[in-house]
C-alpha cells in the first residue's frame, strides 16, 4: 500500500491502491481470493480495468474504515533506502528508529511523518518521500518502509542579511556560506562573517554532524575570532579567540562548552577606574545549558501560545588562575493572547537574570564586565528570547550603573549590572488596508520597563526591592511592523516616560531590524 507520509490525514481520502494493500489486509485477502475463484467459474473473460479499480477502491475504503474503528496490527519488517548516492544508509535509518517500534498501522503512519520531517531538517536533501510496501509473503501482517531521497543538487548555499540584535550597538551585515554533506555523514561545513556598523566583526568556521560516534543528538563545533567595540559606551574593546562545542542539542535542550582567550583593551586611554581594573587577558571556560519551550504560532508575530526559556551558565572550569569564575542564570517568559478580531493579539513578556562570581572571597570580588547585563537598544523583545536586554527608546548600554571617564566632563562609562529585569506589553493588529494585510504588514502599540543593579563587591548588602522599583525605566510607543521570512522590521515612535540621571534615552522615531532567537 503506497502511503506517502508527507501530508498525513487522520481521515485520508480514497485513492487508487496498489497490490500491496491486499497483503496488509491479512484475512481479508484470503476471502477476496476465494471470491475470485468462485467468479472464475462464471466469468469467462478477465476483469476490466474499471472493475479492478472498483474492487481495489473498496478494499482501501475498508482498510481506512478499520483504521478509524480500531488499531490495525502491522509491524515494520525492513527499512529500504533508495536514492542516496553519497549519504550513508545509517544516517537516514537513524531518523526512523521510532518506526521500527510501531505495532499498528496508525503508529507507523504517525512515526513516518515525524521521520520525514527529521530527514528534511537535515538540510541535505531536495526531497524526501516515505511509502509503505508489502512485507515478505511468508510474514503476514508486516510491511517494508521505503525511503526515497533526492540529494541536494546544489550542496553549496549562501545567505546575506542585515540585522539589529539585542545587546549590540547598531545594525550588522551578516554573510554565511555552507557546504553540505561533503563526506556523506550529513555533515554541514560553514563559514560566516559578521560586520557591524560600530566596527565590530566576527569570523567563524563551523561543523555540524547529525550523528557523531553513535550519539543520539547532533554534534557541533565552531572556531571563532571576534572583536567588539564598546569604546563609546564603556571605554573598552573586546577581542576573543575561541572554540565552542555543542555537546547536546534536541528540541528542548542544548548544552554548549566554550573555551576562549579574551583580551580587553582601551586604545582611547579614557576608561573609568572600574573598567581599567578589568583590562587585560582572561580565560573563558564555561558550560552553558539552555532549556527552551516555545509553543507560539510564530516567532516574528505571535498571536497565541507561550514560550519559556531558561539559561544556566557556569564559568571557571579551567584550573588557570586567569579563568573567569562566575555563575549566571537567565529566564524568559512570553505569552500571546488572541482577541479574535482584526488578527489582534496581546503579547506579554518578562525577562530576568543574575550573575555572580564564585570561589574564594566571592562576596567582595567584582564580576567580569562582558558577563554582566546591559539594557537598551531598540530591537524588538517580542521575537527575542535572550534574557533581559532590549528596551525601546533607550540606546544600547544606555542605562544602569555608570562612572565618569578619565577624560571628558560629561562622558561616562556604563558598567552593566549583576541583576536585571525587563517587561513589556505589545498589542498587534491588522491595518485597515487590504494590500498591507495580504503582506503581513501590521500595526502595534507597546509599553516596556526595565532596571538593573550591582550585586558584586558586597553591593548586594545595599540592595532593596523598594529602591529597585523606584528607579525603573519605562517607555511607550506605537509603530508599523513589516515582517519577512528572515527578520522583523519596525518603524516606531517611542516616548520615554521615566528615566534616571545619565541615562541615554530620547523620544522619537526609530527604524530597527530584529531576527528571531
Amino acid at each position: 500500500m503506497a502511503n506517502p507520509t508527507e501530508n498525513l490525514d487522520p481521515n485520508p481520502p480514497t485513492r487508487e491502491p496498489e497490490d500491496e494493500v491486499e497483503e496488509l489486509n491479512g484475512d481479508e485477502e484470503e476471502e477476496e481470493e476465494e471470491e475470485e475463484v468462485e467468479d472464475d467459474d462464471t466469468v469467462s473473460k478477465p476483469q476490466t480495468r474499471e472493475g479492478r479499480s472498483s474492487v481495489d477502491k473498496a478494499k482501501v475504503e475498508s482498510l481506512f474504515h478499520r483504521m478509524r474503528e480500531a488499531p490495525v496490527p502491522v509491524r515494520v519488517h525492513d527499512v529500504i533506502v533508495k536514492g542516496n548516492e553519497k549519504t550513508k544508509d545509517y544516517i537516514i535509518e537513524a531518523e526512523v528508529d521510532a518506526v521500527r517500534e510501531a505495532t499498528t498501522l496508525q503508529e507507523i503512519l504517525e512515526a513516518s511523518a515525524i521521520a520525514n520531517s527529521n530527514l528534511r531538517a537535515l538540510d541535505i536533501f531536495d526531497s524526501v518521500k516515505i511509502t509503505l510496501d508489502s512485507g515478505p509473503p511468508e510474514l503476514p501482517g508486516t510491511t517494508n518502509l521505503v525511503i526515497q531521497v533526492v540529494e541536494s543538487k546544489s550542496p553549496l548555499t549562501g545567505q546575506i542579511g542585515a540585522y539589529t540584535r539585542a545587546g549590540v550597538r547598531s545594525s550588522s551585515l551578516e554573510a554565511s556560506l555552507k557546504y553540505k554533506n561533503i563526506f556523506g555523514y550529513g555533515d554541514i561545513w560553514d563559514g560566516s562573517i559578521v560586520y557591524g556598523c560600530d566596527n565590530s566583526a566576527e569570523v567563524g568556521m563551523g561543523m555540524y554532524l547529525p550523528r557523531f560516534k553513535g550519539l543520539p543528538t547532533p554534534f557541533t563545533s565552531r572556531l571563532f575570532l571576534s572583536t567588539q567595540d564598546w569604546l563609546k559606551f564603556s571605554s573598552y574593546k573586546e577581542q576573543s579567540l575561541g572554540l565552542s562545542l555543542g555537546l547536546l542539542s534536541s528540541k528542548y535542550h542544548e548544552l554548549v562548552y566554550t573555551v576562549a582567550w579574551r583580551n580587553l583593551i582601551d586604545p582611547s586611554q579614557s576608561a573609568s577606574k572600574s573598567i581599567r581594573r578589568q583590562l587585560g587577558h582572561s580565560l573563558l571556560s564555561a558550560l552553558k545549558y539552555t532549556f527552551k519551550y516555545d509553543q507560539r504560532d510564530s516567532s516574528l508575530r505571535p498571536t497565541k501560545g507561550y514560550a519559556f526559556t531558561s539559561t544556566s551558565q557556569i564559568g571557571g572550569l579551567a584550573p588557570d588562575s586567569r579563568s573567569l569564575r562566575f555563575l549566571k542564570q537567565e529566564m524568559d517568559l512570553r505569552y500571546a493572547v488572541p482577541f479574535g478580531f482584526c488578527h489582534a493579539a496581546l503579547n506579554l513578556g518578562v525577562s530576568g537574570g543574575v550573575t555572580f562570581p564564585w570561589g574564594s572571597g566571592y562576596q567582595s570580588r567584582t564580576s567580569s564586565v562582558p558577563e554582566r547585563f546591559f539594557l537598551g537598544g531598540n530591537s524588538s523583545p517580542v521575537c527575542s528570547l535572550v534574557g533581559p536586554s532590549a528596551l525601546w527608546g533607550f540606546k544600547t548600554r544606555g542605562l544602569g550603573p555608570n562612572e565618569p571617564k578619565r577624560k571628558g566632563d560629561d562622558e561616562r562609562d556604563f558598567l552593566g549590572g549583576d541583576a536585571a529585569v525587563t517587561a513589556f506589553a505589545d498589542l498587534s493588529f491588522d491595518l485597515p488596508v487590504r494590500w498591507l494585510r495580504e503582506r503581513g504588514i501590521h500595526g502595534h502599540v507597546f509599553a516596556c520597563a526595565g532596571n538593573m543593579a550591582k550585586l558584586s563587591e558586597n553591593e548586594f548588602r545595599n540592595f532593596t526591592a523598594p529602591k529597585f522599583l523606584e528607579t525603573f525605566r519605562t517607555s511607550v510607543g506605537a509603530g508599523i511592523v513589516l515582517p519577512t521570512s528572515l527578520f522583523r522590521m519596525e518603524i516606531n515612535y517611542c516616548h520615554i516616560l521615566k528615566k534616571q540621571e545619565h541615562d541615554r534615552a530620547k523620544s522619537g522615531f526609530f527604524l530597527t531590524f530584529s531576527a528571531s532567537s
